[in-house]
């Protein structure tokens, strides 16, 4: 069964936000463009995991909550507001959105924007990082 391009967004961010990186890597085509604005452009699985992997590192769970979205043939349109939790009562939440393009059951392209400022502001540690 072909799934839909609304359905291979949510199954890959329902698997990112439980940091189930094979799962998640799954739905992510060998060509894939992935664009973290304002930050970086990377390609393919390895490329994806390369970012996130060190970025969720120090979280203890996350939480990527749906707000609105769009499809339009291949395209879908998630804004979410992204929660990682960094200590016991400790969250940091960045509003983002997310432009995925799905073709054949895959995500070709996905481009995540986002204030950075906001999110240094509740994890300063990234500062620090960077």
């Amino acid at each position: 069964m072909t799934q839909t391009p609304t359905h291979v967004v949510h199954a890959f961010l329902k698997a990112m936000e439980a940091l189930d990186y094979d799962e998640g890597l799954k739905w992510i085509a060998e060509g894939c463009e992935y664009t973290n604005l304002p930050m970086t452009t990377v390609r393919g699985p390895a490329g994806v995991r390369a970012v996130l992997e060190p970025f969720f590192a120090p979280t203890m769970a996350n939480e990527f909550k749906i707000v609105r979205e769009a499809a339009s043939g291949e395209t879908v349109i998630v804004e979410r507001l992204d929660r990682h939790q960094l200590g016991p009562d400790r969250w940091a939440e960045l509003p983002v959105v997310g432009v995925f393009e799905v073709r054949d059951g895959l995500i070709q392209v996905w481009r995540d924007y986002f204030d950075m400022a906001t999110l240094v502001r509740q994890w300063p540690e990234l500062q620090a990082a960077a």
